[in-house]
């Protein structure tokens, strides 16, 4: 079959391919031609295209879409979701440690007669503990939080009021905890992470409340009973009997005469660093 005798529409397919073909070649030489040209040969823009012409009453204006304006946040690191604790059923007595470490914690504050004393002494020998503090105390001296937490404190959850909780309802007890979490993060800019029960009375509520507001439980190992005022020398031999490595050392900085208290820790903090202990704070990534 000869070129005069292919069908039309062949012929005109064939036609529109080569058409096709030309019009990519030469549009390869423009490109060329504009990547070669120097400074001293500038390339002309090209004409546009026939059609309407182009002009604010042809193409309005569209109105800026605010989700383009917003940049990219994509790339950075990827953020960690919160992370929930489990719901325990007994609270962290100790923690786990490597070599001699111990937590100091001090419950019921603050109270601007002592706990700054302590927030001195700690701060002397570049020591951290960890601050359970009750909101209504908080509240009204939201400075003293705020310096805790400025000088690498933990500041933990003791309710606001400093109540039985095993004698609340569940809404109660739920007021008395993030009541005092929305005080803490008002003071220092985080809510707590740590939630101890007053008196060491828990329950299943508690466990399940502090749980939902982000909080792990930590009670103590030795006790220094402080809280009733048995004298430093003897707050100063329980703590001092009791150390070993992982333990929680109870003490409190506020809710009666606490200067036995203050005058303690400037006796037993020394001797601890001096047998080698390192005073640290709770590390939820151990637990």
């Amino acid at each position: 079959m000869t070129k005069d005798q292919l069908p039309p529409r062949l012929l005109t397919r064939r036609r529109l391919l080569l058409a096709g073909a030309a019009a990519v070649s030469a549009a390869g030489t423009a490109g060329v031609l504009a990547a070669v040209a120097g400074d001293d040969d500038p390339v002309r823009a090209a004409a546009p295209a026939a059609g309407p012409a182009a002009g604010p009453q042809a193409h309005p204006a569209r109105k800026p879409n605010s989700y383009r304006l917003q940049p990219l946040t994509g790339y950075g690191a990827p953020q960690a979701a919160p992370h929930r604790p489990l719901v325990r059923s007994a609270p962290l007595l100790r923690m786990p440690a490597r070599g001699r470490t111990m937590l100091l914690t001090f419950d019921d504050g603050p109270d601007p007669r002592y706990t700054p004393y302590i927030l001195d002494t700690l701060r002397a020998y570049d020591v951290r503990a960890t601050f359970f503090v009750c909101g209504e105390m908080a509240d009204y001296n939201k400075g003293l939080v705020a310096r805790m937490a400025d000088e690498g404190h933990v500041v933990g959850n003791h309710t606001w009021s400093h109540p039985l909780l095993t004698r609340l309802g569940r809404r109660r007890m739920r007021a008395e905890m993030e009541r005092t979490s929305d005080v803490v993060e008002e003071a220092c800019g985080e809510r707590p992470a740590w939630f101890r029960a007053p008196y060491g009375a828990w329950n299943r509520t508690a466990f399940q409340l502090g749980a939902d507001l982000g909080m792990e439980p930590l009670a103590w190992t030795v006790d220094t009973l402080d809280w009733t005022e048995p004298g430093t020398r003897r707050i100063v031999h329980r703590v001092r009997d009791g150390a070993a490595p992982g333990v929680v050392v109870l003490s409190h900085d506020a809710g009666g005469d606490r200067s036995q208290s203050v005058a303690a820790l400037r006796a037993y903090l020394p001797e601890l660093l001096d047998s080698g202990y390192h005073l640290t704070v709770p590390d939820r990534r151990l637990v």
